[in-house]
């Protein structure tokens, strides 16, 4: 017995990355899936977004482990796309339990030089996309009389961060967002809860000016392994650098499941301890 046996699970940005160990996470554990990812640059975003074989990667995964998988491609800014994919799945697999709004972009600029379109492009993604995709599974969660949301913040939702003003006010909403559903659907057997990752390993966070953020070094002279080795100041806890994306599919697999029955509105953090330290981790352990 899987702890989300016979439910179905909607997830944003589900071709890689964290969207994928949810993806997988949940199926694992007993879910159909339903997942919506685009394969369209924005121009805004420095590194490669997602394509068509990250997508049939998540697929084939989903498939191994014996569970149906709906895939749409799709852009969470189109409330169309995601409705589109929604019923969709409840079409083809009848039901949505679960929301894991996990798409999410990242880019970098001190907030004088940040362009409009920038600014635009990360609300939209990061913040607006987020209450779009509620706004697509509400109403048959009302119908069903139930279901579970699990919003993706940052750490940055919980703490500033230099040169990303625009994902840390798009982060910091979503938690106001959260706490918002979380009391308006309380009455409707919906729960809404926000994970908020700490450093995670994925295409989001390592290409070049992550590397130069999280090493210190100037412009195009950080390493991927210089970022790596940061990760253990970043984090508190022995032997935690980067962490996993299966770090956040558990928590979010918690929050879903019915050990979390009677949880709803809370920011749960997976950041290895990184909330506990006054400024920076001057002697990591690894």
């Amino acid at each position: 017995m899987g702890m989300l046996d016979g439910k179905v699970a909607f997830i944003t940005g589900g071709s890689r990355g964290q969207g994928r160990a949810h993806a997988v996470t949940c199926a694992r554990e007993g879910a159909d899936v339903v997942i919506i990812d685009t394969v369209e640059q924005i121009s805004t975003v420095q590194y490669p977004m997602a394509t068509q074989a990250d997508i049939d990667e998540t697929v084939s995964q989903v498939e191994a482990l014996d569970r149906r998988i709906v895939a749409e491609v799709g852009d969470v800014r189109k409330q169309a796309d995601l409705d589109r994919a929604v019923a969709r799945g409840v079409a083809e697999l009848g039901r949505v339990d679960i929301l894991i709004a996990n798409a999410g972009i990242f880019s970098l600029a001190p907030a004088h030089e940040l362009s409009e379109e920038a600014w635009d492009d990360m609300i939209a993604v990061n913040l607006t996309g987020v209450w779009k995709s509620a706004k697509a599974v509400l109403p048959h969660m009302v119908e069903q009389g139930g279901g579970s949301i699990v919003m993706t913040s940052s750490i940055n939702g919980l703490e500033p961060g230099a040169n990303y003003a625009h994902y840390c006010s798009a982060k910091f909403g979503v938690v106001g967002l959260m706490k918002t559903l979380a009391l308006e659907y309380a009455g409707r057997g919906i729960r809404v809860n926000s994970v908020h990752p700490g450093a995670i390993l994925t295409p989001m966070t390592s290409w070049q000016g992550a590397w130069d953020m999280m090493s210190g070094k100037p412009a195009g002279e950080g390493t991927e392994e210089d970022m790596l080795d940061a990760g253990y100041g970043f984090h508190a806890l022995k032997g935690n650098g980067f962490l996993s994306p299966q770090r956040i599919a558990d928590a979010a697999l918690f929050l879903n499941s019915d050990l979390a029955s009677s949880v709803t509105g809370v920011t749960l953090p997976v950041d290895a301890g990184h909330l506990l330290l006054p400024g920076i981790n001057m002697a990591p352990v690894k």
